[in-house]
């Protein structure tokens, strides 16, 4: 019989690819993880890892029970949540979430469960939506909310279900006392200096395309991954940008706001485990968090 807990060792393998990362993220030292998957190696009389250089690699018969552990995990984690249905916030609720849902839905959402499931602990991280959905996947947390632009798709991770929350306009940002009355347009701002989030994030990849559909590159002097640093810098008129209206949560933008080209919007989504789907108390926390966005000004 296989120790559950060795098999998420295994499983934790697969998906990060090294010892050292495995135990960073389980918080064990990379001797206990060593040893952990030698006993699972003897308990299973067949070769699980192999040498790669100075790093290890599943056999075909630690793939094979790698896929086995996955499979073990969600069923835990289903049965787990039947039961959690007899004592419901028995057990936390750990959510990913990127900066602007965690600065104005997850409050809103939080004073709905403490009304609705006081006894409900809830535990929240700001994760970049990227890493988010691979920790959901790895059981570091129990729910991420993501975003994702129009035409830049995220990777539809197996054993995940999404749920759309809703969509949030992405305007162009600029100094409220610029001069002349009319918005500017997103051609108009093309001798200006941008401030954008950091390179490779998604919104990053997003912005600077739009800029070249307008007709120019960018010229990004500040690179921020902080949403409202941004909105300074902006507002006294250091730079131009394009932020999203789930930022203002309902107070009055400090800057001038334009319509992109499009109008287009991003996708604002949550997403958990199909394995971990019935349980109660992150069923309340969906729900909360369709109710907050839904209520937002």
């Amino acid at each position: 019989m296989f120790e559950l807990r060795r098999l998420r060792l295994l499983h934790e393998l697969a998906l990060r690819g090294t010892l050292a990362a495995v135990a960073e993220a389980l918080a064990y030292s990379p001797s206990t993880v060593s040893q952990q998957l030698a006993q699972l190696e003897r308990e299973a009389g067949v070769p699980l890892l192999e040498p790669d250089g100075r790093r290890v690699r599943l056999t075909e018969h630690g793939a094979a029970l790698a896929a086995h552990a996955a499979r073990a995990l969600a069923l835990d984690e289903q049965v787990r949540g039947e039961l959690e249905t007899l004592r419901p916030g028995v057990a936390p609720v750990r959510i990913a979430v990127f900066q602007t849902a965690a600065r104005t839905l997850v409050p809103a959402a939080l004073t709905l469960l403490a009304e609705r499931a006081p006894d409900l602990r809830v535990e929240v991280a700001e994760t970049p939506p990227e890493e988010g959905l691979f920790e959901l996947s790895a059981r570091g947390f129990d729910l991420v909310i993501a975003e994702q632009y129009p035409g830049h798709t995220r990777e539809h991770r197996s054993g995940l279900e999404r749920h759309l929350l809703g969509t949030d306009p992405v305007r162009v940002a600029s100094a409220a006392s610029a001069g002349g009355s009319a918005s500017p347009s997103l051609a108009s701002l093309r001798s200006h200096a941008w401030v954008l989030e950091p390179r490779g994030t998604a919104a990053r990849d997003w912005a600077v395309q739009q800029c070249r559909a307008a007709g120019f590159e960018p010229d990004v002097r500040f690179e921020l991954a902080d949403l409202t640093a941004h909105v300074p810098l902006i507002a006294a008129g250091h730079a131009v940008g394009l932020l999203p209206d789930l930022l203002w949560a309902g107070e009055r933008p400090p800057v001038r706001l334009s319509e992109l080209p499009g109008a287009p919007v991003r996708e604002v989504f949550t997403a958990v485990r199909r394995s971990g789907v019935e349980r109660s108390g992150i069923r309340l926390v969906r729900e909360a968090l369709a109710d907050a966005f839904a209520a937002r000004a």
